[in-house]
C-alpha cells in the first residue's frame, strides 16, 4: 500500500467559507479516515504557494473539489502538480466537472474524474489506488442513501466555528425545473433522517456554533420538516444565533409563520429566489411561482416578522426585456426586502437553458462564470451597464447604509426605483470609472454630489437624510466620524448634540443648519445667521 496521506482540498471563494463537500468525503473514508487530511485554500492564494503546501505533505492521492469560482485556479494547480510530481494520483469532482466535461482541460490533466455525489465513491477510488489497482478514468457516482452517510459536522474545527460559516443541509435535490439551475436536472428530493440531523445540530450548538447556513434548495418544501427544524432552533436559541435558509416564496403556511414570528429580529435570513415577476419568462424557463402568494408572503415577512429577506433577481432571462426587468425590480423594491441581489444570467454546464440560445441570440462568456454577454433584448453595452448597476446596488442599497438617502434619490428622480438607480449607476461610472475599492467616505461624497444635481435647495435635504442614515446604521456613530465628508460630519455632530439635549420625545427630523456642496471635490458648511 502506498505511503503518504490522502489530501482533500479545494479553493474557496474566501476564507470565511468552509467546504461542506470535503467534510462529507472525509467523514465517509472508513478505515482510511486516519490518513485523510483536509487542506483548504482560497482563490486568491498563489498557485505555486498552494502546490508547495500540498507537495510538502508528500501525499499519495489528492482530491480536488471543483466549482465555477475555482476552475481556472484549480487547473493551474493540477498542471503544476502533474509536472512536479506525476506519481501523485489526482482525483477531481464537483459540479463544475460533472457536466459537459469531455473537452475540459482539467479533466485531461487529472487521473480520475468522479461525476456526481462522491461521498462514498471517493473512498472506493482511494482503496483501488492504494491496493495497486487502476481506477476508471471517469467514475459515475451512484447517489448515496442519505440515511447511511456519516454526517460531517464533527469535522468543523473550533476555528471553523469561531471564524467561518457553518454549512449544513437537511435535504438534497429540488422538485422544481428552473432551467438556469443545476438542480433542475436532478430527480426528486432526498431528506436526511431528521432525528440524526437535529442531534448533530445540537452538538454544534454545544460546541459554540452560532451561524448555520442551510444549503437546501427548498428549505420550506416540507412544512413538517421545516417546522421541526425551526422549533428545534427556537428552543435552542442563544443570543447571537443566525440561521440562513433558501425558501420557496409562495409556500408559507400559518404553522411556519407562527414559528418564524417567535424568533428575535435578525436571527433568520431567508434567501428568496424571485428571479422575475414576468409570467412569460417563467413559462419559458419552466419556473412555477404564484405571484399573488409570493407578494403576500413577502409582505408578511417584511412587515410582521423579524426575518431579513434577501431576494434574488436575474438579469437577462429569455423573454425578459428592459421594461419587464424594470417592472420586476420596482415591484420587488416596494415590498421592502432587506436586500435585492441582482445577478447576471449564467449558462451553467448541463442546464436546459442552452435550448434558448439561438431563439434569443444569447451570447455567453466562454470562461467562468459563463455570464450572459449579450442577447436579442440586451445588447453588450446594455449588459455592461446592468452589471455595473448590480455592483453599485450592492454598495448603496444592499449595504443598508443609505435607506433614507435612496428614498430621496428615487422620489426626486421620478419615483421609479429601477430607472432612478440605473441613472445613478450610469452617473457613478461616468464620473470615476470605478466599481471596486471605493472608500466609504467617497460613497458619501458621491451620493451628496449626485443629489445636489437633483435638489434645487443645494443638497440640504440630502445631508439631512445622510446624517440620519449614518446615525441609524452605526452602532457607535461618535467613534467613526473622522472618515466622513466635512459637511456630513458637522451635520451628524449637530444631530447627536441636539439628541443629547432634546426632551424625551424629539421631532423625527431635528432642524439642521444650512449646508451646501463645495464643488466636485467635497462638501462644506454654510452657517445661517
Amino acid at each position: 500500500m502506498a505511503a503518504g496521506p490522502i489530501i482533500l482540498t479545494t479553493l474557496n471563494a474566501r476564507y470565511s467559507h468552509a467546504s461542506l463537500g470535503l467534510r462529507y468525503l472525509a467523514a465517509n473514508m472508513g478505515e482510511l479516515g486516519s490518513r485523510t487530511v483536509i487542506c483548504e485554500y482560497t482563490i486568491n492564494d498563489p498557485a505555486a504557494v498552494v502546490v508547495e503546501s500540498l507537495l510538502g505533505a508528500e501525499p499519495c492521492i489528492i482530491g480536488f473539489g471543483v466549482y465555477i469560482w475555482n476552475l481556472r485556479e484549480t487547473t493551474r494547480i493540477v498542471r503544476l502538480i502533474k509536472t512536479l510530481a506525476p506519481h501523485i494520483t489526482v482525483v477531481i469532482g464537483g459540479p463544475e466537472v460533472s457536466h459537459d466535461y469531455h473537452d475540459e482541460p482539467l479533466v485531461a490533466l487529472a487521473d480520475v474524474l468522479a461525476v456526481g455525489e462522491a461521498d462514498l465513491a471517493f473512498a472506493a477510488i482511494c482503496r483501488t489506488v492504494l491496493n495497486g489497482g487502476v481506477p476508471e478514468r471517469i467514475v459515475q457516482c451512484a447517489k448515496p442513501d442519505l440515511a447511511t452517510l456519516r454526517l460531517p459536522y464533527a469535522l468543523y474545527t473550533e476555528e471553523d466555528l469561531r471564524q467561518r460559516l457553518t454549512y449544513v443541509e437537511a435535504s438534497r435535490g429540488c422538485p422544481f425545473t428552473c432551467e438556469f439551475c443545476l438542480s433542475s436536472i436532478e430527480e426528486g428530493v432526498r431528506a436526511f433522517p431528521l432525528e440524526t440531523l437535529l442531534a448533530e445540530l445540537e452538538s454544534l450548538i454545544l460546541r459554540g456554533c452560532r451561524t448555520f447556513k442551510f444549503v437546501d434548495r427548498t428549505f420550506n418544501l416540507s412544512p413538517r420538516t421545516s417546522a421541526a427544524i425551526l422549533d428545534f432552533f427556537l428552543h435552542a436559541y442563544v443570543p447571537g444565533m443566525f440561521l440562513h435558509f433558501e425558501m420557496v416564496p409562495d409556500r408559507l403556511p400559518e404553522a411556519l409563520k407562527s414559528l418564524i414570528s417567535a424568533f428575535p429580529r435578525g436571527a433568520i435570513q431567508f434567501e428568496i429566489g424571485i428571479q422575475s415577476f414576468t409570467p412569460r419568462v417563467g413559462e419559458l424557463i419552466s419556473r412555477r411561482m404564484d405571484r399573488a402568494r409570493t407578494v403576500d408572503n413577502l409582505t408578511w415577512l417584511t412587515r410582521s416578522s423579524g426575518v431579513h429577506v434577501h431576494a434574488d433577481l436575474i438579469i437577462g432571462l429569455p423573454g425578459e426585456t428592459m421594461a419587464s426587468l424594470a417592472e420586476s425590480f420596482d415591484a420587488l423594491w416596494w415590498l421592502h426586502p432587506g436586500e435585492i441581489q441582482v445577478g447576471i444570467l449564467k449558462l451553467l454546464k448541463g442546464t436546459p437553458l442552452v435550448r434558448h440560445r439561438e431563439a434569443f441570440a444569447m451570447v455567453y462568456n466562454p470562461e467562468p462564470p459563463y455570464d450572459l454577454l449579450a442577447s436579442r433584448d440586451f445588447d453588450f453595452p446594455t449588459m455592461q451597464r446592468l452589471k455595473r448597476f448590480a455592483r453599485y446596488s450592492d454598495l448603496y442599497a444592499n449595504s443598508g447604509r443609505f435607506p433614507e438617502s435612496l428614498e430621496l434619490l428615487i422620489a426626486r428622480s421620478g419615483g421609479q426605483p429601477f430607472a432612478a438607480l440605473v441613472a445613478f449607476s450610469d452617473w457613478l461610472w461616468s464620473r470615476d470609472h470605478q466599481e471596486h475599492a471605493i472608500s466609504l467616505k467617497h460613497l458619501y461624497e458621491l451620493i451628496l454630489i449626485y443629489l445636489d444635481t437633483l435638489l434645487p435647495g443645494g443638497g440640504i435635504e440630502a445631508i439631512r437624510c445622510l446624517a440620519h442614515d449614518f446615525i441609524n446604521t452605526q452602532g457607535n456613530p461618535t467613534g467613526s466620524l473622522k472618515g466622513l465628508p466635512e459637511a456630513l460630519r458637522l451635520a451628524v455632530e449637530d444631530l447627536l448634540r441636539q439628541a443629547r439635549s432634546a426632551p424625551p420625545a424629539p421631532a423625527a427630523h431635528a432642524p439642521l443648519p444650512a449646508y451646501r456642496l463645495a464643488g466636485p471635490g467635497g462638501v462644506s458648511q454654510v452657517r445661517q445667521p
